[in-house]
């Protein structure tokens, strides 16, 4: 012990040596499931009866309804923890001791199923004794986050866990071979499984480790919610939440790379063709996206000929397409998932592969390449055909020429100079109303059955003139979500192989190997800002405006930047005037479309969302005839004003000029529910109130907080206070009171706070002349970490680099420096700390000059737009309580609601055998100015009314008289038009996708290696950096 203690590296293996020989409760692991040495492991005995497990005593009274809550989930804690490892035990002991001693299985395979198993069980035992330690003292201390901070913050537990599910799939390909090879190991599990209590598989107690980090973090976040602020063991559970967070993180990242390998491995098993096999066994192939999808084969009509499941694959530079065979014995499938078989179907270049529209087929044939449809091989004559969604075009391209004869009818009509009945204008236009609105009802028809529906253009053989032939081949996706997520990644795919993306972020040598391809963004565009004669003009601050473009289509949504509209203002101390150039998003590269001068230079700006109304507010504005404002651009000048303008779309109005008493230069902006808050050039913040449901703020309103003498360079607005900076220091206001207490963030006085950014629980802080960022706590405002930038990276010159820009986007803090090259650390998200981890990475494409700024776009999909049917899905709604009319489209409802209820949609078959068991002839039942004496009830949204009226006796219209409007074969069309109410109470969750993208400013273009730099751009002009990240899906 005395060696050991010294530190000599021979005294420490004596030590173990030592009490390996001594200590009979010291076992040497014999074994590894992939051959590594473990010489320092040991396996450590634990006696349950000196180590009971922990237990809470009975509750005392008097305590507080958080400290009962905090009572409950510690409680729950601790048993989810004794019933995990009760779960490993049994896995150690009712299989693996068996295993080895009975010899069904060879040792080395026994070994290698239950890798770290061991050692798994080991962590959790200690971590059991060290929490029944702190349960017993629980009423004492209430404190836990330390204890999981010091258990689970270990290297050797992400090891042993990293190397357990790197492992789990080979695991469960070990056992579907020896279930299918060794009778005697099959029956071994039938019966461990039917004498078990709860009859779990041995598959269903091998992924508990995997799910074991997810349960600690929803418990601890139960227990975050329910801990004052003002508690000791506030920040230790943020502390431990951020732990917990990181290990899960890099949990998930090695299973979707293991996952992905072995779906690479099955796929190349199944390929014939040599060099396709080489292929996916280089390491150069990478598994972007895998998924079971549905190709549809349609015939010359339109109708659906046949149908089959496909798995397609998308590697970094390949699409394959492969039939499944997911056949195997059915006892082996019951014990543990038995993975497909593959077969390759065709496999073609990513770059040759398109995504294609309805509307686009001829876009092939534009380029020169003949484009066809893929048919099937079986005679469109045989079976059944069902009509898919080609039927639904050729449906409204009839509807829109029977519109325009009905249109000309009547015209015709019209030139009448005699009296018929059912035979004037009134009914004529009547008819033109009924048809459009079919029309619409059909292109909603047709944009729902899109939503899941996935055409491609693959290259296929020549024709016989050496012409290139492009194939369509359509596919069924399971979802909205997962059609947009495979349009998304088809883009992103492409982007990637770009040569600015090729290497296009430099990062650690195993951040690498265990990142997914797309865990670093793309570079879409790159583009030049402000014209030649604007030189003089420093880029100061640019917003996003969001904003919805309904031309965009449902793919192209989702290939192009985050919709809205960018705003960048230029100026500076030096030049005498501003201006403001505005970028449309909507595609994928952004477009100026809109330049506002101004007399001042430009300093910051401002987005402000437009304000959530209640229903009642909306309803009296309507009542009101108030029109909105739209979205809010507050802009900061150089004069001390500032301009409030409203954004709609490329329209931009002037609305109002605030000013501060001193006239000084507004040098930030941030606003509140109900403040808008100015950094002054003098020390002072202008706070300007906005009353209670006002859209603007009070020019008369302005309060000055003085913090010092220096200027106030940045602000960061919280809940219910806001952070300002002034010189070294940082101020946080109180917005009810605007009472101000202020911390030092820097101890060098030359150092003024740059830039704020929030993330989670603490706040980062940036600084002039100095290349390192500061986290403090939000709420005890302690400095946590510090991180010096300039030695994370050999391209930055450290003593000469400061930070200029700071953002935190989606996990990732983003870094800007004053040599033009950008930094990125992963973050923690949840509500524990964003400390950083890792080393980070640094982007190889870069600025000439300082990145001026950072900023972040996104937007958000709405969520009725992800439902597959909002047509067919509410068709049972519409048709209850229809009384005696429609009784074939009630029975056919009634019929179908199962099924509704069951997959949430109709398919093509589905839909078309749902149409065909109604009548061939319908009454068009609409509310038109001439016709709503019709029997039947009016095709409306709103709730139902008393429909019970007298009909009147007109020459015009009589009930008998309907067989003129039979001019739809469609019989639910009528049922149809009612929409889902989405959003009120009751209304299903729905999942939101969001679009996010990065802006950096700055003077010129680089891009830099490991040995020279290279400068692609004038280093004086202005160039605006576009990276894109993947979708992501939340609740």
């Amino acid at each position: 012990m005395k060696a050991a203690r010294n530190g000599t590296r021979d005294g420490l293996e004596k030590t173990k040596l030592a009490m390996m020989r001594k200590m009979p409760f010291f076992q040497r692991k014999d074994f590894s499931g992939e051959g590594k040495d473990d010489t320092g492991y040991l396996d450590v005995s634990v006696c349950e009866v000196k180590h009971p497990p922990p237990q809470l005593c009975p509750m005392p009274e008097g305590l507080s309804s958080q400290q009962v809550v905090r009572r409950l989930i510690l409680s729950s804690i601790v048993q989810s923890e004794c019933s995990y490892l009760e779960s490993l035990k049994r896995i150690l002991q009712e299989y693996r001791k068996p295993l080895l001693d009975t010899l069904i299985l060879n040792p080395k395979k026994v070994h290698q199923i239950f890798y770290r198993l061991q050692e798994i069980h080991q962590c959790h035992t200690m971590f059991q004794m060290a929490l029944a330690s702190r349960v017993a003292e629980w009423d004492h201390s209430e404190k836990i986050g330390d204890l999981f901070v010091a258990s689970f913050s270990k290297l050797m537990v992400l090891n042993v866990y990293s190397d357990y599910i790197n492992n789990f799939t080979n695991a469960m390909t070990l056992i579907k071979k020896a279930c299918m090879s060794k009778p005697a190991f099959l029956e071994f599990l039938k019966r461990k499984q039917a004498s078990s209590p709860d009859r779990i598989t041995l598959y269903g107690l091998m992924v508990k480790p995997i799910q074991r980090f997810p349960q600690f973090i929803l418990l601890l976040q139960d227990m975050l919610k329910n801990t004052p602020t003002s508690h000791d063991d506030r920040l230790p559970l943020q502390l431990a939440l951020t732990e917990l967070e990181t290990l899960a993180e890099k949990l998930n990242e090695q299973k979707l790379l293991a996952d992905q390998e072995a779906e690479i491995q099955q796929l190349s098993q199944s390929v014939g063709d040599r060099n396709l096999n080489k292929l996916l066994n280089t390491k150069q192939k990478q598994l972007i996206h895998c998924e079971l999808l549905t190709e549809i084969v349609y015939g010359e009509k339109g109708q659906i000929l046949k149908s089959r499941e496909r798995k397609m694959f998308l590697l970094n530079d390949t699409l394959i397409c492969a039939n499944v065979n997911l056949k195997g014995p059915p006892d082996i499938n019951s014990l543990v998932p038995a993975g497909p078989k593959y077969t390759v179907k065709w496999s073609v270049p990513l770059q040759q592969t398109q995504v294609v529209e309805v509307g686009q087929d001829s876009l092939r044939s534009k380029e020169g390449v003949r484009a066809v449809r893929r048919h099937s091989s079986i005679s469109s004559n045989t079976g059944q055909g069902f009509l898919g969604p080609p039927r639904l075009y050729q449906q409204l391209e009839e509807l829109q020429h029977d519109l325009a004869v009905v249109e000309e009818v009547s015209l015709l009509v019209g030139t009448l100079h005699g009296v018929y009945q059912n035979l004037n204008t009134t009914v004529s236009q009547d008819w033109c109303l009924a048809l459009q609105r079919l029309i619409r009802l059909k292109e909603e028809e047709i944009q729902n059955a899109n939503k899941c529906r996935l055409r491609l253009f693959v290259p296929g053989k020549p024709d016989k003139s050496g012409r290139p032939v492009s194939v369509m081949v359509v596919f069924n996706t399971p979802s909205p979500f997962s059609k947009i997520s495979w349009v998304n990644r088809l883009h992103l795919a492409k982007m990637a192989q770009r040569k600015e993306n090729t290497l296009g972020w430099e990062c650690t040598e195993d951040d690498r190997k265990t990142k997914p391809l797309f865990s670093f963004p793309l570079l879409t565009s790159k583009l030049p800002i402000f014209s030649s004669r604007t030189h003089t003009l420093k880029m100061e601050a640019a917003v996003h405006s969001p904003s919805q473009c309904s031309l965009l289509s449902f793919c192209s949504a989702w290939t192009s930047l985050p919709q809205g509209y960018l705003w960048v203002a230029g100026g500076g101390s030096q030049s005498g005037y501003g201006q403001v150039q505005i970028f449309s998003l909507n595609r994928v590269t952004p477009r100026l479309v809109k330049t506002v001068p101004l007399t001042a230079p430009v300093l910051c700006m401002e987005h402000v969302k437009e304000p959530c109304v209640s229903a009642e507010d909306e309803e009296s504005e309507k009542a009101q005839g108030a029109a909105k404002a739209g979205n809010i651009i507050c802009v900061g000048l150089h004069d001390g004003s500032v301009h409030v303008y409203s954004s709609v779309d490329t329209a931009v109005q002037y609305m109002l000029t605030l000013v501060n008493p001193d006239n000084c230069p507004v040098l930030c902006l941030k606003h509140s529910h109900s403040f808008l808050f100015a950094g002054l050039a003098n020390g002072k913040v202008a706070v300007y109130h906005r009353r209670t449901g006002e859209r603007l703020w009070d020019v008369d309103s302005c309060k000055l907080v003085s913090l010092g003498s220096e200027p106030v360079s940045t602000l960061l607005v919280l809940e219910d206070t806001t952070w300002a900076s002034c010189g070294n220091q940082a101020t946080v206001i109180q917005e009810a009171t605007l009472h101000s207490q202020g911390f030092e963030a820097h101890s060098d006085p030359s150092c003024s706070v740059s830039h704020m950014v929030r993330s989670s629980g603490g706040v980062w802080m940036a600084f002039t002349q100095s290349s390192s960022i500061h986290l403090f706590h939000i709420e005890t405002l302690e400095l946590l970490q510090e991180v010096n930038i300039s030695t994370r990276t050999s391209h930055l010159s450290p003593g000469q680099v400061c930070v200029s820009s700071l953002l935190i986007c989606q996990g990732l803090l983003w870094v800007g420096t004053s040599q033009g090259i950008i930094l990125m650390f992963p973050v923690p998200t949840l509500e524990g700390i964003p400390k950083i981890t890792g080393k980070g990475m640094v982007s190889l494409n870069a600025h000439c000059g300082p990145v001026d700024f950072l900023v972040s776009t996104s937007s958000i999909v709405a969520s009725d737009l992800l439902r597959r049917d909002s047509i067919l899905g509410s068709s049972e709604e519409t048709t209850k309580g229809e009384g005696g009319r429609g009784g074939g489209s009630n029975r056919a409802a009634d019929d179908e609601s199962p099924r509704l209820e069951r997959s949430g949609c109709l398919r093509d078959e589905e839909a078309a055998a749902f149409s065909e068991e109604k009548p061939k002839r319908l009454m068009l039942k609409y509310r038109l100015h001439s016709t709503y004496q019709l029997p039947g009830k009016p095709l409306t949204a709103q709730p139902e009314q008393d429909s019970d009226r007298p009909i009147a006796d007109f020459l015009e219209h009589s009930p008998e008289d309907g067989s003129i409007y039979e001019v739809n074969e469609d019989p639910d069309v009528w049922v149809r038009g009612r929409s889902m109410d989405w959003g009120k109470k009751g209304a299903a969750r729905c999942s939101k996708v969001t679009s996010t993208a990065i802006f950096s400013g700055g003077k010129g273009y680089r891009r830099i290696d490991q040995v020279e730099s290279t400068q692609t751009s004038d280093s004086t002009e202005n160039f605006l950096l576009v990276w894109q990240l993947p979708l992501t899906l939340t609740q």
